[in-house]
């Protein structure tokens, strides 16, 4: 299949550029999977339409304070986002502008409290900088760092709490698994209250979410691999619920590529941490997926492509031209999708 089979036309305007004042009054479009039909409902509908004994899958990751502005040593603004761990104070970064950090550039930021070397460079462009500072690290970032947003948002937030998960909890992604942005502590309890599990499991985003797909043949594009964990308990309790008869949703697609890269071939799941490159686009048969809620996409995205899988092509297509015809907002902080 080609990159251009999920084109659609999107006006700029429709793209979300802050959050609503209340997560849970965006809009919610419910698609059936098997016959294309549609329905609008409102977010906070959502536990009047989960059934008891469903399980909700969510990535409880929080999104680091990635983003640094610094200073070359031998003068110039540089700008640093912290992509990826490789252990030993050595992290995969996006530099800007990427020309001025060759190997052996140094960088400080704040008054000197974290500098850093670039000590070689990774695919893509992206730097390898080793990080030099005094105590814990994720303490210096959250004095000197940014919440990183999506290159398509050009508003500072106000409150960077907005592009965190009201469940987040373990820190590492450079990025927020957005469809989880929609939920309150109070509409969780009430969907608990329901009769519905609530599961957590741990995929660290990279900005590699992010990445275009340059390949004409959609076969050709190969994924970053990102960091996911899925503890024994979460599993077991997710295999209990589609044994009884329960539905699997998950909360994002970071869920969902959690689940499948976990998953054996009868959809069976067990403890697991790793990295998975999973890219899952038409063709691919589902194996512990029963239902998805997410963000609208970006045209041509993986993303895109990865709900298609689950929905069908033409009825994604046609659901994404009815969600602009009908003014519906895009992307991160936008409106969300029911697919079941």
């Amino acid at each position: 299949m080609n990159k251009s089979d999920f084109s659609f036309t999107l006006p700029e305007e429709l793209i979300a550029q802050t959050p609503l004042e209340r997560r849970e009054d965006s809009r919610l479009m419910c698609l059936n999977r098997k016959t294309g039909e549609t329905e609008h409902r409102i977010f906070h509908e959502l536990p009047d339409i989960l059934r008891a004994g469903d399980c909700l899958i969510m990535n409880d990751s929080r999104v680091l304070p990635a983003r640094l502005l610094g200073n070359l040593r031998t003068g110039g603004a540089i700008e640093v986002v912290l992509l990826r761990d490789l252990g030993d104070g050595v992290w995969e970064c996006l530099t800007r502008p990427g020309r001025k950090t060759k190997i052996g550039t140094e960088i400080i930021f704040g008054d000197g409290e974290l500098t850093a070397e670039v000590t070689g460079e990774a695919e893509d462009g992206n730097r390898l900088l080793k990080f030099h500072y005094r105590g814990i690290f994720l303490e210096v970032l959250e004095r000197l760092g940014r919440t990183p947003l999506p290159p398509y948002i050009h508003e500072e937030l106000e409150d960077s709490e907005r592009y965190q998960t009201v469940y987040s909890k373990e820190v590492g992604s450079a990025a927020a698994p957005t469809a989880g942005l929609h939920f309150t502590k109070e509409l969780l309890a009430e969907i608990e209250s329901r009769g519905v599990e609530l599961c957590y499991l741990t995929l660290h985003v990279g900005l590699g979410t992010f990445r275009p797909v340059k390949v004409d043949d959609i076969e050709d594009h190969r994924m970053h691999a990102e960091y996911c964990l899925i503890s024994a308990e979460t599993a077991a309790r997710i295999n209990k619920a589609r044994e009884s008869g329960g539905r699997a949703i998950c909360v994002g697609t970071t869920s969902c590529r959690t689940l499948e890269s976990v998953a054996d071939e009868s959809g069976k799941l067990s403890e697991f941490s790793g990295f998975t490159d999973i890219f899952i686009y038409p063709g691919y048969e589902f194996k512990a997926t029963d239902g998805l809620i997410t963000n609208f996409h970006l045209p041509e995205s993986t993303l895109i492509m990865m709900i298609s899988a689950l929905a069908g092509r033409e009825n994604v297509l046609d659901a994404y031209n009815e969600a602009v015809r009908e003014r519906y907002r895009f992307f991160s902080f936008g409106d969300a999708m029911l697919i079941v």
